[in-house]
């Protein structure tokens, strides 16, 4: 590969294109499916609507306030330098090995596998049932292969330069966009039936844990810790499919205007998806029972959704639908992430030809980095349990960065700041409250996820001292 040294990234990302990247780094699968979990915690409509507003709400809180150092800070790599400007590079560091390690390349494998899995919809050769190789303990399925030639061929596409990566996004963005929202629409015109709306929201506020046990539903009460803890539950389905919104920041130096777009871009796009989101879930009460939302079967939601609006055509349009939103996802969180291991690179704490950029002006080689590690954990088939582990670090993460306004005021105040953030010190402090007590009721009723999570975060503090060690020994030869 041809690599200029004296390259730098190109400014070549307009307003639009920004919040396509937030956006589409944002709609994922988690839409269809995670609504079926959130109401057999929680119970009632109230509460399911509940906990797509209030996570839309924080989301949106946040990212006003990443608006505030996007203005600062408009540089590649995003929450990684936010961190090692506000603490020291240790703590960025943690932040960029949990993003490769597990976080990026995680959500990456799960967002192709799920790409491969409705594909399978369609061409049922692709199905994860189809084992192309058994070796024992190793099994390959069609799916995974589908998911890892999308993530290659995904990441090739990148490689040739950023405005190819960001037709993609745009075209497939605004697919996703007008197709969920005609869902919605047709949902609500078509399918929509008023004695299950009203039945849904009968008992909008009872609080119950449902399951279902020999055949039938078991409901129980929920109220005290458990009902919080059965919150955080929720929230966790609820907040992880509006994640990755920070995902632009990783790539400020190459939108035009960064000090105001990035911002600009991070409110509109976070916005848009939270009206579709609790829009989408409006409409699932409208169509669909609440037993029949709490076990839709494999938790797919907006297949039940869509088969009561549609007929048996309705899986096909979700399958088609969902292929569309996991692979403009999937090229949002590829051409965004390799950007954090460039500049973890610059500063000789990544593999040192993840921080040269091609003759496309991108950084080929940390692309091609994370397509291997994201297809490795698309062949382990533990992808979703990683996610799980990291619940907890990602939370502190955002804590850590959002706290890191406060300090930057007091730390650095003669930083222009074009664009402050909305709200301070009220909202993001109730943005960091609200993020402690989750990841602390998470800790509480989660602990078989968050407590390996953790782990995987702490395994950072040996590998960042031997990344410190060998520059040393670099600087001195």
């Amino acid at each position: 590969m041809e690599i200029n040294q004296t390259n730098s990234f190109k400014p070549s990302l307009g307003l639009l294109d920004a919040t396509m990247i937030v956006a589409g780094s944002m709609i994922g699968s988690g839409i269809f499916i995670v609504t079926a979990e959130i109401a057999r915690s929680v119970g009632g409509a109230g509460w399911i609507t509940a906990m797509w507003v209030l996570a839309g709400v924080v989301t949106l809180i946040a990212a006003l306030s990443y608006g505030e150092l996007s203005g600062m800070f408009p540089k590649a790599g995003g929450q990684y330098v936010y961190l090692r400007e506000a603490y020291n590079p240790f703590i960025a560091f943690l932040f960029g090995w949990t993003q490769f390690g597990v976080i990026q390349t995680g959500t990456i494998a799960a967002v192709a596998v799920a790409f491969a899995k409705f594909t399978a919809y369609l061409i049922p050769a692709f199905s994860e049932k189809n084992i192309l190789l058994d070796a024992g303990p190793v099994q390959i399925s069609a799916a995974q292969v589908v998911a890892i030639v999308s993530i290659v061929l995904l990441t090739y596409i990148n490689t040739k330069g950023v405005k190819h990566g960001k037709v993609i996004q745009t075209v497939f963005t605004l697919a996703k966009l007008f197709s969920l929202f005609g869902l919605i629409i047709f949902g609500l015109l078509l399918g929509a039936k008023a004695d299950i709306w009203h039945a849904n929201w009968q008992h909008a506020w009872d609080a119950a844990a449902v399951s279902n046990v020999n055949g039938g539903v078991v409901s129980a009460g929920l109220s005290g810790l458990a009902l919080f803890g059965a919150i955080a539950v929720s929230m966790k389905g609820s907040l992880f499919s509006s994640d990755a919104w920070n995902n632009v920041t990783f790539i400020a130096g190459e939108i035009k205007n960064p000090a105001k777009n990035i911002g600009r871009s991070l409110f509109l796009g976070t916005l848009i998806v939270t009206i579709i989101y609790v829009s989408c879930n409006l409409m699932y009460l409208a169509v669909l029972p609440l037993h029949d939302i709490a076990f839709a079967a494999n938790d797919r939601v907006g297949v039940a959704a869509a088969e009561t609006i549609f007929g048996h055509s309705g899986s096909l349009i979700i399958a088609v639908m969902i292929m569309i939103s996991t692979f403009g996802c999937n090229n949002g969180l590829i051409l965004s992430g390799a950007r954090i291991y460039y500049t973890m690179a610059q500063d000789k704490l990544f593999f040192h030809k993840a921080g040269e950029l091609n003759r496309n002006s991108v950084p080929g080689n940390g692309l091609w980095i994370q397509c291997i590690w994201a297809s490795l954990l698309c062949l382990t088939g533990r992808y979703n349990d990683l996610l799980a582990l990291v619940i907890f670090g990602v939370l502190i993460f955002y804590v850590l960065t959002i706290l890191g306004i406060f300090i930057l005021r007091k730390k650095r105040p003669e930083i222009a700041r074009p664009y402050k953030a909305f709200g301070y010190p009220v909202l993001p402090m109730i943005y960091i409250v609200v993020a402690l007590s989750l990841a602390t009721l998470l800790l509480i009723f989660e602990s078989n996820y968050t407590l390996p999570g953790l782990g995987i975060i702490l395994l950072g503090i040996p590998l960042y001292y031997i990344a410190m060690s060998r520059r040393s020994k670099a600087v001195e030869s």
